[in-house]
């Protein structure tokens, strides 16, 4: 108990943590937990707490936690070389191999992978990518990104702005004015409630276009979307919405950057969300799922188009000046290789697929009829749950009473691990792919307790 008392002492004099209230947790009015272990869809804390984790950590750990596949292969790689950069040429075994195991699942159009070390980072070779893209072009003004609302694509200085999440833009002076942001793909909150999903997608597509038209199509360089919204709201497109969306970006000659860091490598069913939802990417973001968070590790997928002008770039003008010194860093490449043949071996994209509509199903059958329950949407082992004060009139609580973390508390009581996501009183569910039938069973019974515990 002394060592534990000690650790939570240096855990609030210390650590720093990310995303959190800072002042209530270093006074100790906050929670804190000290994670020792994992197996299979479970954590436990240090207190012998054994925690159900539907959100994968952050929906990250798709293998689930405990793996000796992965664990045994980073203990090799570091045994054998621990270390070696990517600069000039240079590549290990690990590296070299995760590359071509990607290329070989990525969409048809795509040809290199750059690697870094979160999605954060890969979201800012993205738009270094895409200046420099335009610059070898003689386009030396196409160079403003669109994002849109409630999109997350990380918390740096250009990812951060590319965010549209008020809670990564407040106190940071960001957005950067590079960044413009255009209307979200939620259905559930559109402004006339008339309107069917394909109306929707289609005014998302109108909306994209005046702004475009608005900032001037010669200085719009690219579009960036998750297939599916994640941190926003777990938001599923509605019908139509990418085909609508890349029509526009055609037309005005505008890269479109996926970010799949949350559902490549099989969250939606599909390897990666872009071929569940017919998108044709110039660059796919990368991380997550990649290595199921065994080790660090991000990328950049370069399509073929985008590559033939990178290299016409080097000819004219150099080497490309774009590096970071962990790139390709092979204990993390050696945790991609080990995980993408696990996610292989046991058929975890397929049953992403199948477990994902179960539990989608099993929400509904439990909280549908609730009169506090606005919306459960999903894809894949994506699921969230919105509460509303009134269902008729879609009336949302004040953000005073807490409403979602209320709920994730509750569920915490019973084992279970959700995520009360910002910006809405939005439940969020992302379990590992590994997860069994009873583990969803047991997901959605704490979900619909907490419910009624905190709502009646």
């Amino acid at each position: 108990m002394l060592a534990n008392d000690q650790l939570e002492r240096w855990d609030r004099d210390c650590f720093f943590h990310a995303s959190s209230h800072l002042a209530q947790h270093a006074r100790g009015e906050a929670p804190n937990r000290i994670v020792t272990g994992g197996s299979g869809v479970h954590i436990e804390d240090r207190d012998g707490n054994r925690l159900l984790d539907a959100f994968a950590g952050l929906y990250c750990v798709n293998v689930g936690y405990g793996r000796s596949e992965i664990a045994d292969a980073i203990s090799k790689q570091a045994h054998e070389l621990a270390y070696y950069h990517s600069y000039v040429g240079h590549g290990t075994e690990a590296s070299i191999t995760l590359a071509k195991m990607i290329i070989d699942r990525a969409p048809d159009n795509m040809s290199k992978v750059y690697f870094g070390l979160s999605g954060s980072d890969a979201n800012e070779t993205n738009i270094k990518l895409v200046w420099y893209y335009n610059n070898v072009l003689g386009r030396p003004e196409k160079k403003k990104i669109i994002s849109r609302w409630r999109g997350y694509h990380g918390s740096g200085l250009m990812t951060g702005s590319l965010t549209g999440l008020e809670l990564f833009h407040k106190k940071f002076d960001l957005p950067l004015a590079q960044v413009v942001h255009t209307e979200a793909p939620y259905y559930f909150r559109r402004a006339d409630r008339t309107m069917s999903e394909a109306d929707f997608s289609a005014h998302c597509a109108a909306k994209l276009e005046q702004l475009i038209v608005a900032e001037g199509p010669d200085t719009i360089a690219a579009f960036i979307g998750e297939p599916v919204l994640g941190t926003g709201g777990i938001v599923p497109p509605p019908a139509d919405y990418w085909q609508a969306i890349q029509a526009v970006l055609q037309k005005y000659d505008i890269l479109l950057i996926a970010d799949e860091v949350v559902t490549g490598f099989g969250r939606l069913g599909s390897m990666f969300g872009s071929d569940h939802y017919g998108i044709a990417p110039d660059l796919i973001t990368i991380a997550k799922g990649l290595t199921s968070a065994y080790a660090p590790l991000s990328g950049t997928i370069v399509s073929d188009k985008v590559w033939a002008v990178l290299e016409q770039g080097t000819d004219e003008y150099g080497p490309i000046g774009h590096g970071w010194t962990y790139s390709a860093h092979p204990i993390g490449a050696a945790a991609g290789v080990a995980n993408l043949k696990l996610v292989d071996d046991l058929g975890l994209v397929a049953r992403a697929g199948e477990m994902g509509r179960y539990l989608n199903h099993a929400m509904h059958d439990a909280l549908a009829g609730h009169t506090n329950v606005g919306d459960i949407r999903g894809e894949g082992l994506l699921c969230a749950v919105e509460l509303v004060a009134d269902r008729d009139d879609v009336a949302f609580f004040d953000p005073a009473r807490k409403v979602g973390p209320s709920i994730a508390a509750a569920m915490l009581k019973r084992g279970v691990i959700a995520r009360a996501m910002p910006q809405g009183d939005i439940i969020g569910f992302a379990p590992p792919l590994c997860v069994e039938r009873g583990e969803i069973d047991t997901i959605v019974a704490a979900t619909a307790d907490a419910v009624r515990e905190v709502l009646g």
